[in-house]
């Protein structure tokens, strides 16, 4: 590869993302403190509700803080040159994916969003590189759920998933 491509986080997507998260946390709080608000013929407890709403603040949390960071963060999201492809676009990134340890992609869909799962031949090579310890947590599952620890979503970065899966596509086969 001759050219290094870089890709950066959207600002906008990310502030976007920090609003809903804040308003899952708000939500979540609300849930926690008034849960008799929210029964319903199908949710009648109002420990499930609460413990809901705690479930919400806690995972919302996390998001919020690390998207607050990525918003400040000065690194570039996503980049592609000839050692691989250098992600710092979510909190389970793992920064330098060599290319001979990416074997093939594979596109997953959870809710609305497409996640790109880098399959790889490494798999404790990048879960041992984890930044944090819920981190290594969600790349294990990721790699229980869909084969692979190493995921990309465009949603932080400058480009559309649609573009990044052929983009990356595109850099996969030109190196075959």
């Amino acid at each position: 590869m001759e050219d290094r491509i870089e890709i950066p986080l959207s600002k906008t997507k990310l502030l976007l993302l920090l609003l809903g998260g804040i308003g899952f946390v708000v939500l979540g709080t609300w849930f926690t403190i008034h849960p008799e608000q929210f029964k319903t013929p199908l949710f009648q407890s109002s420990e499930v509700i609460r413990m809901s709403g705690i479930a919400s603040i806690v995972f919302f949390g996390v998001c919020v803080v690390f998207i607050f960071k990525k918003l400040f963060d000065k690194k570039v999201g996503l980049i592609m040159d000839e050692n691989g492809i250098t992600d710092h676009s979510s909190g389970t990134s793992v920064g330098l994916i060599e290319w001979d340890d990416i074997i093939g992609l594979e596109t997953v869909q959870v809710a609305s969003t497409k996640i790109m799962m880098l399959l790889t031949n490494q798999p404790e090579k990048y879960i041992a590189r984890a930044k944090n310890g819920i981190a290594k947590q969600a790349m294990k599952a990721n790699y229980k759920m869909y084969g692979s620890p190493l995921s990309i979503a465009s949603n932080s970065l400058q480009i559309t998933y649609d573009d990044l899966e052929k983009l990356i596509t595109k850099v996969l086969d030109e190196r075959k």
